[in-house]
């Protein structure tokens, strides 16, 4: 077989295979790159082009979008920087080059370098994890601020916690915050705190500053001293966009001392109107639910005796009332009837008779003498005429007949 056409390919395919085996190498995924910057170039798309040089060698590079954005600085020809990313090929243009994810000054590289093994490490051993972090007490008696016993931070931490919740104790605990012995003296201090169980919340900063005067909260033993801590740290360390190790590791991370003193203890105006709301809506609770217990203890129990008396009494007023009405009426009826009687009776009555010249003869026991028959002789009987009676005697004449 013809040896030349067994190393023939397109430029296309060789770029592409080149590609593949550089990106293949595991170091050259992730790797930091020291230079000095040479023909910047941002582009309106928001990209930067540039190229990485020493004394020895150049190293085209780009900076996507997505991350220019994050830059801190404004990079320029000349200045040295550290970045981190990775290696491959440009095939269109068959150049390697950086593609750049994270770029900083390298007066910082060391200490950046240093900042980002350890982080990587401790978010490893789970020190971040939020599984970890405890509740930062809402009202708390004593507070144990741990910093500098002079300068802004610990003036604005008892600036904010007296006014805001003066019933907070506040224990400043004098910490170097910078330089040698910071990070031990900051260490002891989050020690004798635990070991006193004398505070229910630590503020663990210190004000603003160079990431070398901030490098004693990037240390691997504060960092293990703030997980280890029984009481919640907040952390504070005066710079609002970066974060330091001890803001990872610590329960809550505050931007500022203020800002620190602010999480750590309740605003206590704040508080008296969340009372006065509370004591309101209690009060409507309480009063609603009094008068509804009530409704109800009036469904269920017996009305008053009085009320069932005066209920009867009324009843039997009205019944009175009724029966004297129905009384009236009856004899009403009864004076009519009676008076109609009392017509007949007297066109009926014998005396009528007698006022018109007529006589009654009653025997001696009262019953009428109506016929001649009724008359026995030498007996006597009574004559009631208009005006009285008369005795009268029965007689007999000579032929036997009787005479009055």
């Amino acid at each position: 077989m013809d040896r030349t056409q067994q190393v023939i390919g397109t430029v296309s395919r060789v770029n592409n295979y080149i590609k593949r085996l550089i990106e293949s190498k595991p170091v050259l995924a992730d790797i930091w790159v020291r230079g000095e910057v040479s023909n910047y170039k941002k582009h309106s798309s928001g990209h930067i082009y540039m190229t990485l040089k020493d004394e020895n060698s150049v190293l085209k590079a780009v900076m996507f979008r997505y991350a220019a954005s994050g830059l801190t600085f404004s990079p320029t020809d000349g200045m040295k920087v550290v970045a981190r990313g990775r290696v491959s090929v440009y095939e269109a243009g068959g150049t390697y080059q950086l593609y750049i994810d994270e770029m900083i000054p390298d007066g910082v590289g060391a200490l950046y370098l240093e900042y980002e093994r350890l982080k990587k490490q401790l978010s490893g051993e789970g020190l971040f994890d939020e599984s970890h972090k405890k509740p930062i007490p809402r009202f708390p008696a004593r507070i144990g601020v741990i910093t500098a016993p002079t300068g802004a931070a610990v003036r604005d931490i008892i600036n904010v916690c007296t006014r805001r919740y003066p019933l907070a104790e506040l224990v400043i605990y004098p910490a170097l915050v910078q330089g040698a012995g910071a990070k031990e003296s900051i260490v002891k201090g989050i020690e004798y705190f635990n070991s006193k169980h004398n505070a229910d919340t630590l503020i663990v900063g210190r004000g603003g500053g160079s990431i070398e005067d901030l490098w004693a909260f990037n240390e691997e033993c504060v960092a293990r001293a703030i997980y280890a801590s029984e009481i919640p740290v907040i952390s504070a360390v005066g710079h609002e966009t970066d974060f330091t190790i001890a803001d990872y590791v610590a329960d809550m991370r505050a931007p500022t001392p203020s800002a620190a003193a602010e999480i750590s203890v309740p605003s206590a105006d704040e508080l008296a109107r969340y009372i006065s709301v509370c004591h309101a809506r209690l009060y409507n609770a309480a009063g609603a639910r009094i008068e509804s217990l009530r409704q109800r203890l009036m469904r269920l129990m017996p009305r008053d005796p009085r009320d069932k008396i005066n209920e009867l009494m009324q009843r039997l007023d009205m019944r009175v009332g009724r029966m004297e009405n129905a009384y009236r009426l009856t004899l009403s009826e009864r004076a009519r009837s009676l008076g109609v009687l009392s017509g007949k009776l007297d066109a009926l009555s014998p005396l009528k008779t007698l006022t018109r010249g007529y006589s009654i003869a009653l025997a001696e026991d009262g019953t009428v003498l109506r016929s001649k028959h009724d008359f026995v002789p030498d007996s006597g009987f009574k004559l009631k005429v208009r005006d009285g009676d008369i005795d009268c005697i029965v007689k007999g004449d000579k032929n036997g007949r009787e005479n009055i």
